[in-house]
């Protein structure tokens, strides 16, 4: 019982310090990166990934998902890098996101992104 608790702690121990030696985003690249999840949540658009539609808020969860994954190992440092590695295409099949909005033609969700960054960052 011992020597399981030892080997839990252990790993324990070994995941937080894999994690903890990474800064966070800067604050204001995490303002951005809300910003343009509540957009995602908000839009009511649809959005296709690997071969399935998923509406917005399910779109902004899956998102904010990888997005916590990709900050916690420091690979998130510009909105860019958020849009280019989080959000762009699945990283298990490598297919490419897109975005509907109502009657309108499929996007990529790169293109959808910048354009609403570019709309943010203007206002």
């Amino acid at each position: 019982m011992k020597r399981r608790c030892f080997v839990g702690l252990t790993l324990t121990a070994g995941l937080q310090w894999t994690t903890a030696g990474y800064a966070a985003p800067p604050k204001t690249v995490q303002a951005e990166v809300d910003a343009l999840l509540a957009s995602i949540e908000t839009s009511g658009c649809a959005f296709y990934r690997n071969g399935t539609l998923h509406d917005s808020k399910d779109a902004a969860a899956h998102l904010r998902d990888k997005y916590d994954y990709f900050a916690a190992r420091g690979l998130i440092v510009t909105t860019e890098d958020f849009i280019e590695r989080a959000a762009t295409k699945s990283s298990l099949s490598g297919q490419p996101y897109e975005v509907t909005c109502g009657d309108g033609a499929a996007v990529s969700s790169k293109q959808w992104l910048r354009d609403k960054l570019a709309q943010l960052r203007a206002s």
